[in-house]
């Protein structure tokens, strides 16, 4: 069995490059890796397509990534939320594109790259605008919109327990787009707040298995994105 385990965070996202895909999990502050994505600010890689469920909240973790201009197009479906800041601005001065997909597909866009699904149905976005320029088809007298899966470079995942083989299991609603995205990304990378030793995690309770887990990294003491917002702290500061 290989061990996952790196040394420091800035390890972990050391061969992150220019132009990548990067998948990045959470659900707002819910399973938000900030520290990864502060040491992907660190690294300066740039001209980056995120992938991710909102654009991150006040001048700390995506939000930062954002702000710093190392995004060149977002992926979402909230860019706009009560604690975004930075991206609106930006997408306003035209300074970075936007892909807007409803969560719901979005989710299963990942999960169909995850699983080797070229594409697939659904009735989401159906006479909106978001359905201009896509294929569409009946089905039982239903118009359905085609949507494509996801790939991704990257996936960026913040878990609560691992252990050295990369099986991992989150806690309660951080759990969020973390798996799916775990599956749908060439290279994978968690924090984790606890490491365990091999066998200490039931397999019964597995949820994201080794195998599509590349490199673990112990965050014992996560920070936590609210608390930084109410801080007003900015990253780099």
């Amino acid at each position: 069995m290989i061990n996952k385990l790196v040394k420091s965070d800035a390890e972990a996202v050391s061969d992150i490059f220019d132009g990548a895909t990067v998948m990045i999990g959470g659900f707002g502050e819910a399973g938000s890796p900030i520290e990864l994505i502060h040491r992907l600010i660190d690294r300066g890689a740039k001209d980056l397509t995120v992938v991710s469920n909102n654009t991150g909240s006040g001048n700390v973790g995506l939000a930062a990534l954002i702000e710093n201009r190392q995004v060149r197009k977002m992926i979402c479906s909230f860019p706009r939320t009560a604690g975004s800041v930075v991206f609106p601005e930006l997408y306003r001065a035209g300074e970075i594109e936007l892909e807007l997909v409803p969560q719901g597909t979005l989710a299963e866009r990942i999960r169909a790259g995850g699983a080797g699904i070229p594409a697939f149905f659904t009735p989401s976005s159906v006479n909106t605008p978001l359905a201009d320029g896509k294929e569409t088809r009946d089905f039982n007298g239903q118009t359905y919109v085609m949507e494509y899966g996801i790939r991704a470079d990257f996936s960026l995942v913040k878990c609560h327990t691992a252990d050295r083989y990369g099986n991992l299991t989150y806690h309660r609603t951080a759990r969020n787009f973390g798996p799916i995205m775990c599956t749908a990304a060439e290279t994978t990378i968690v924090q984790a707040k606890h490491i365990v030793e091999p066998g200490a995690i039931d397999p019964e309770v597995v949820v994201t298995p080794g195998i599509f887990v590349n490199r673990v990294v112990h965050i014992a003491d996560p920070a936590h994105e609210s608390i930084l917002v109410a801080n007003q702290e900015r990253y780099p500061s």
